[in-house]
């Protein structure tokens, strides 16, 4: 099975390079099947992760950015891959 956890959080006023740079920087302890990042208006940034793995094993995520980077907390989902179609 392959799962996707998402995480996507809203730049503070002024801060989207920043958060971007941040969410780039950010190491897991185990490498992914695949990462992709992605900007978006009101300088959000997502991050998207793949895994070979179930919808509810515990899996390596980003962490919440430092506060003074972001105007709310990240959001966070997951979802199990259905295929291509």
């Amino acid at each position: 099975m392959t799962v996707a956890l998402m995480w996507e959080a809203r730049a503070a006023e002024g801060r989207g390079d920043e958060l971007l740079a941040w969410a780039r920087a950010q190491g897991l302890p185990r490498e992914p099947v695949r990462r992709e990042t992605f900007r978006a208006p009101q300088d959000r940034v997502l991050v998207v992760t793949w895994w070979d793995a179930g919808l509810h094993d515990t899996l390596p995520e980003l962490p919440a950015p430092p506060d003074a980077l972001t105007s709310r907390p990240p959001h966070r989902w997951r979802f199990e891959s259905l295929g291509l179609t």
